[in-house]
């Protein structure tokens, strides 16, 4: 699995795919739907589908698949290359989402939070099948949040097509166990091999599980925040944890738009995206005032 896309820009997304197996496009085809990383504070979520022909749906569940949080990373990449292997029959797709692209999606003017990212991932990797010519008769999908409202969004977008939506999905059905088993090896590349835009001194690639309660990635996220500039791309900088370090660790701000003679001492950096009230009243910037304008409220 190459990812050497996230290499070149790792602010964004990128997609990957197998070739469509033939009989994918003449056949009735079951796809499965699962992520991995969701959780943790460092690195990408990815988001995978794998897919085949209901006919040939045991030959798949013979390679033993089963939910990747139960199986080695060593059991893991040889699954991952058994399904290469059956690639005759079997395809997969795969949207890698950068932490970057999370956190400003969940701190951005318009909140668009993680459970929606991820419906909307997955819808798109759905779709994407379907435009690459697979002919996809059933969709089993792990769920995030309730799973009859999601069950029923996807039913909505997806009349043709029977949707099962169930929580632990990735244990319950093969084809998702496949897709679970392409999510987490494509996560665990990525981590691994994560190319540090920053060239930070004495990295320290010992960053634990990645979650935000492991001590030895909030050592790591502690030693990496910069004072100024916060913290690399490669951490999810709207996570609580991160949040609470930078406020912690980072410098004072003051900004420039609030008055001095009102502000008891420099701003932190994360009340920028306070949900609250502001502390201050937010006087327009000084372009406006020098400039005697005003916002209009009628015409």
């Amino acid at each position: 699995m190459d990812l050497g896309e996230l290499d070149g820009d790792s602010t964004g997304r990128c997609r990957l795919n197998s070739p469509v197996p033939a009989v994918c496009r003449k056949e009735p085809c079951v796809l499965g739907v699962d992520e991995a990383g969701r959780g943790p504070v460092l690195g990408p979520m990815v988001y995978a589908i794998c897919y085949c022909p209901l006919s040939r749906l045991a030959h798949l569940e013979a390679l033993k698949v089963a939910d990747s949080k139960t199986l080695s990373e060593s059991e893991r990449d040889r699954l991952f290359v058994k399904m290469e292997e059956d690639r005759d029959f079997v395809g997969w797709a795969l949207d890698v989402l950068s932490p970057n692209l999370i956190s400003t999606s969940m701190l951005g003017r318009v909140k668009y939070n993680l459970n929606s990212l991820s419906h909307d991932t997955a819808t798109g990797l759905v779709q994407y099948a379907l435009d690459q010519g697979v002919n996809v008769a059933q969709v089993f999908v792990d769920t995030v949040g309730p799973p009859e409202t999601y069950q029923a969004r996807l039913q909505e977008r997806f009349p043709g097509i029977e949707v099962t939506v169930k929580a632990k999905a990735d244990a319950l059905y093969p084809v998702v166990s496949a897709a679970s088993i392409c999510a987490k090896v494509a996560r665990d590349q990525a981590v691994k091999n994560w190319h540090f835009v920053e060239k930070l001194q004495d990295l320290d690639a010992d960053y634990g599980s990645g979650y935000p309660n492991d001590p030895k990635t909030k050592a790591w996220l502690r030693k990496h925040v910069e004072p100024v500039f916060g913290f690399p791309q490669f951490v999810r900088f709207s996570w609580r944890t991160a949040q609470s370090i930078l406020e912690k660790e980072a410098e004072g701000v003051l900004w420039e738009d609030s008055p001095t003679g009102d502000q008891e001492g420099s701003g932190r950096i994360m009340s920028y995206f306070s949900k609250g009230p502001r502390t201050h009243p937010h006087l327009p910037h000084r372009y406006f005032q020098e400039r005697g304008l005003e916002s209009a409220t009628t015409f």
